[in-house]
Order: C-alpha cells, then structure tokens, then sequence
C-alpha cells in the first residue's frame, strides 16, 4: 500500500518518516520528496507499507498527528497522473509578420 503524507517539516527526513510508520507493520519504503536541485525537503513524502491493513490502521492514526509542531496529512496515495506532450497552453507562441503590412508590438 502506498501512503502520501504532506505539511512535513523540512526537518524531517526518510528515516524519521520511516519511525513514524514502523510501529504499525513492516515498511518497503519510506521517502521525503526533496528539490532536484537544492536537495531540500518539499514538505512531502510516501511510504509504502507491505500490508494494507496495517497501512490503513497508520492511516487512520496518523493523519492529523502533530510531528515537530505540525499536523501531517496522510492518505491513500493516488497514481502518478502521466503527463501528455500538448501541455495545453503556457508554450511559445510563434508570432509570423508576413503579410501583415506592419511591425510585430512584441
């Protein structure tokens, strides 16, 4: 079972996500999510747990929980949503001048 579990403490890293899960059952992975390039916490991460009934008991115990003064979220993580290549807006505009009897304003 995979776990999402946000509003972490930059502080917080892997093996202390991990300690918060452990107790519950036997943990296959737990990762804090960090920026490719400053290598610090996004304030985010997933565990993933071998069984999903105890995932679902550290669900329902955990979520909400105050860890170094915050209360974490933690759910059922939802797959990776794949992204398409039309990225529907926000990509260059090409702007042609031909025919236009004028200069471009941009």
């Amino acid at each position: 079972m995979n776990i999402y579990v946000s509003n972490l403490s930059f502080n917080v890293e892997d093996e202390d996500l991990r300690g918060f899960f452990e107790e519950y059952g036997e943990i296959k992975s737990a990762k804090v999510i960090t920026d490719k390039f400053t290598q610090k916490s996004r304030g985010f991460g997933f565990v993933e747990m071998v069984d999903e009934e105890a995932g679902q008991k550290a669900i329902k115990e955990l979520d909400g929980a105050q860890v170094e003064g915050r209360a974490i979220r933690v759910t059922i993580a939802k797959p990776r949503e794949e992204k398409s290549g039309n990225g529907g807006g926000g990509g260059r505009r090409s702007f042609s001048n031909s025919g236009s009897g004028g200069g471009s304003r941009w």
